[in-house]
């Protein structure tokens, strides 16, 4: 039995279109059934909205579900580092309450790009984007994309590289992260446990990593997804090494978003990469120790 479950493949980083993801929680569930894996989480954008509907459809199809989210965090000189939080009560109020102001504050930051894209445009003497328009294009949360994309619609840049050069860079408004020691902790009081996602894509500089990695299990970091887009064979191999000389748990997921002309697949990332289910059994002892 033992040895069948191990030869079972997960996918514990997916994205739906409760954050910047193509497919709904729903359909996200039925693709993974069909690329016969046996676990997925789905670790949306500083967002917890899709994982009630996700796992009602796998418990229909016998699919394991795990809820999941990745917070944009910072730490000193690291902007945007990933963190992803597995196991949690995705009803905690305490987090709902963070990740809503969170939420509150990205609407308003995006509210504000289009105000500042628009002046530029009357000053160009150009007419002006329609806020409600590039809500419909997003369906959920705006993102700068959101806006390139409707810079692009409405003829004013060829292609996404000039709608930022010309309106979104000089437009911008600065993002807002969780401190990682704050993010940590939110995704442990609300009984979860924290990793840091996808490792190359902060630093390449091993040494770099080794430091920051230190820096965060003493902070209370459980683990590091090992498996990602970012790290070759060789690569996942030294992460595993780091994540077991710090006691800490491997995960790993593909990031798929679904977007159209990625190569990026559910399960499998683009190079194939294979997540063996002990990463899941991995995740249960971890939650175990935690409740403890």
């Amino acid at each position: 039995e033992i040895t069948l479950m191990e030869k079972k493949l997960v996918d514990l980083h997916i994205h739906s279109t409760c954050s910047d993801g193509y497919y709904a929680p729903e359909e996200l569930v039925r693709m993974a059934v069909t690329a016969d894996l046996a676990a997925i989480a789905l670790a949306d954008h500083d967002n917890v909205d899709g994982i009630a509907a996700a796992q009602e459809t796998g418990a229909a199809m016998g699919l394991e579900v795990l809820a999941g989210v990745e917070l944009s965090t910072q730490w000193y000189e690291y902007y945007d580092m990933h963190l992803l939080g597995y196991g949690f009560d995705p009803q905690d109020p305490y987090l709902n309450r963070e990740l809503h102001d969170f939420q509150e504050f990205r609407a308003g930051r995006n509210r504000q790009i289009i105000d500042r894209v628009n002046e530029k445009l009357v000053a160009e003497g150009k007419a002006t984007l329609d806020s409600d328009a590039v809500r419909k294009l997003a369906g959920g949360t705006i993102g700068r994309p959101h806006i390139a994309q409707a810079l692009r619609e409405g003829g004013y840049v060829v292609d996404n590289e000039e709608a930022f050069c010309r309106y979104l860079v000089p437009c911008n408004v600065p993002k807002r992260y969780f401190p990682v020691d704050e993010a940590i902790k939110l995704i442990q009081q609300s009984g979860g446990i924290a990793m840091l996602a996808h490792p190359p894509y902060i630093t390449r500089e091993r040494r770099l990593l080794e430091k920051l990695v230190a820096e965060l299990v003493g902070l209370g970091l459980d683990g590091i997804e090992v498996y990602n887009n970012g790290s070759n064979m060789e690569d996942t191999d030294w992460l595993i090494k780091l994540a077991r000389k710090h006691e800490l748990i491997i995960t790993g997921g593909s990031d798929f978003h679904g977007d159209p002309g990625s190569n990026i697949e559910i399960g499998s990332g683009f190079r194939g990469m294979k997540i063996p289910y002990r990463c899941v059994d991995e995740i249960k002892a971890a939650l175990r120790k935690r409740q403890k």
